[in-house]
């Protein structure tokens, strides 16, 4: 009686393996079981994509407002902008006049801002609390120079400067505050200038979406940085827009509804993925139990454990990428109902919460496809060539930073694309890729005819060394993988200690087939409702 056990309780064991493995479709026929999972993924992302779009064409908006007035404050406070940056400065001054023309012009500009300007702007509060401008110098403390008999006598501790000009004193005559000692320049001495003001403006363009606009405080400095004293004075423009809850509004018509339909919708998404992230914690959490359960069935029969292989087949990744989507999406969703309500302004971070579970639920569908045994391939490809790829990619990598360094230390005085760590990263990166190739060689200044040879040599011994080898090695290690999964395919995976103990039973009928034929079955179709959860696994 007790040897009959035994098999029952083995053979109950082995059919809920065997269902675990199996895929929706399979399941459903066997015992009838909705794939209620399938089903939520599919209205997940339809629900995430269509709230994701809805939010992106929103955001579209703001980022479009923001950048139009910061194009429109440049025209606006610095002298002779031309609409095109020059670098990643606005404008430069060569003389004095200028560098003076220009500070002047910024701050009539400030002045005359209700008279001249297109947009819906005002004045606004500064970090003390005051309305106007607030111009702040920093120049070293004290010296002399003499550059023709190349003598200098200065003191390197720097000293910041700062006035204030409000309206009341800028409504004066201009010669008043121009003849300020505090704009008697030393330009040798002088390391920046910045002007700094905030102005505030309401966003009407959202009306046209039926959503309530929103109001900005746009935080402007204007920087003429004379740190390299060279002769050239950079003009930097930095505007930082902030939103805030606007007060007073009052908007007639159907914004208010359309508002309420959107934030109904949230809502609807939140526990569709509140529901997802329940059923896929219940499914992991019963997969543990069932594997103690083989674990313990299988050191107590065979005496001995269970392979890595086998332990970590009953921890579906899959389930952990729905569920970490499932909390972005349900955080980023709270977000944007509190950015839509204008609680909050921080558009940044919900944009990456909820393009980021949008990402992971598109690629959660390739688990369906690799039911197929074409796409199945893709997938055992992927995850038989990662580690090998990622320690390819580490040696590589040691490769890529040897040449980074490099040519950043030799080249970054002579080009451009090589003037910093960063943009050295990504031109050696453009490079690998066949992209840009021409122009990197011609840029080269060929002031000094060492560098030249030697920008010559780094560059074709780059290109050959990564194009010709080493991703050549990536491609080759990538379809081997895709080759060995083939054979795989066609001859038969090799067997682990799980798939040697579910073919025991390869002779017996299923659960697609009649039940009462088999006395295991007929005790696990009997076994008590506790004992249930642990057949519905997926």
């Amino acid at each position: 009686m007790a040897r009959l056990d035994s098999e029952v309780k083995e053979d109950c064991l082995r059919e809920d393996l065997k269902f675990y493995f199996m895929n929706p479709c399979e399941k459903y026929r066997a015992r009838h079981q909705i794939p209620w999972k399938l089903g939520l993924q599919i209205l997940k992302i339809v629900m995430v994509t269509t709230q994701l779009v809805g939010f992106g064409l929103s955001n579209q908006l703001v980022v479009a407002f923001k950048e139009d007035n910061t194009v429109a404050f440049k025209h606006l406070f610095l002298k002779g902008y031309s609409g095109v940056d020059e670098d990643d400065y606005s404008c430069s001054v060569y003389t004095q006049e200028d560098a003076y023309e220009s500070i002047f012009f910024a701050i009539n500009q400030y002045h005359r801002l209700k008279d001249i300007t297109l947009g819906t702007l005002g004045y606004g509060e500064n970090e003390d609390n005051r309305i106007g401008l607030k111009v702040c110098k920093k120049h070293y403390k004290k010296g002399t120079m003499f550059p023709s008999n190349e003598t200098l006598n200065i003191d390197s501790d720097i000293e910041t400067d700062c006035v204030h000009l409000d309206h009341q004193t800028l409504s004066k005559n201009p010669q008043d505050w121009k003849n300020l000692s505090f704009f008697r320049l030393e330009f040798y001495r002088l390391l920046q200038v910045d002007i700094s003001f905030h102005l505030k403006g309401i966003g009407l363009q959202t009306i046209r979406s039926r959503e309530v606009p929103d109001c900005y405080i746009f935080q402007n400095t204007i920087t003429f940085d004379n740190k390299a004293h060279s002769g050239k004075i950079r003009i930097y423009f930095d505007s930082d827009a902030n939103i805030e809850e606007c007060k007073g509004l009052n908007i007639f018509g159907s914004t208010q509804k359309n508002i309420q339909y959107v934030l109904v919708f949230d809502v609807f998404v939140i526990l569709s993925c509140l529901t997802s992230l329940v059923l896929c914690t219940r499914s992991i959490v019963l997969a543990l139990r069932l594997r103690k359960r083989f674990l313990e069935f299988f050191l107590e029969k065979y005496k001995r454990r269970v392979c890595d292989a086998d332990r970590w087949k009953f921890v579906n990744g899959w389930y952990i990428l729905v569920i970490i989507s499932d909390l972005m999406t349900v955080i980023g969703s709270i977000l944007k109902m509190e950015i839509k309500a204008k609680n909050l302004t921080n558009y940044d971070l919900c944009s990456i919460l909820l393009g980021t579970s949008t990402l992971l639920v598109w690629v959660g569908v390739i688990r369906y496809l690799g039911y197929f045994q074409t796409y199945n391939v893709l997938i055992l490809t992927m995850q038989a060539s990662l580690p090998k790829v990622l320690r390819f990619c580490a040696c590589a990598g040691m490769i890529y930073l040897g040449y980074t360094f490099c040519g950043w230390i030799v080249l970054g005085p002579y080009h451009d694309k090589f003037e910093n760590l960063n943009t050295v990263a990504e031109c050696l990166f453009s490079l690998v890729n066949g992209d840009d190739m021409f122009a990197t060689f011609a840029q080269i200044q060929q002031k000094s005819v060492l560098v030249w040879l030697f920008s010559r040599l780094y560059l074709y011994s780059f290109i050959s060394l990564f194009i010709y080898m080493i991703l050549s090695l990536f491609i080759a290690l990538i379809t081997d993988s895709y080759d060995t999964i083939k054979k795989f395919q066609q001859n038969g995976f090799p067997e682990t200690d799980l798939q040697e103990f579910l073919k025991e039973c390869s002779g017996k009928v299923g659960y697609q087939h009649e039940p009462p034929a088999l006395l295991s079955c007929v005790s696990c179709l009997r076994r008590k409702g506790s004992d249930d959860p642990l057949i519905l696994i997926n």
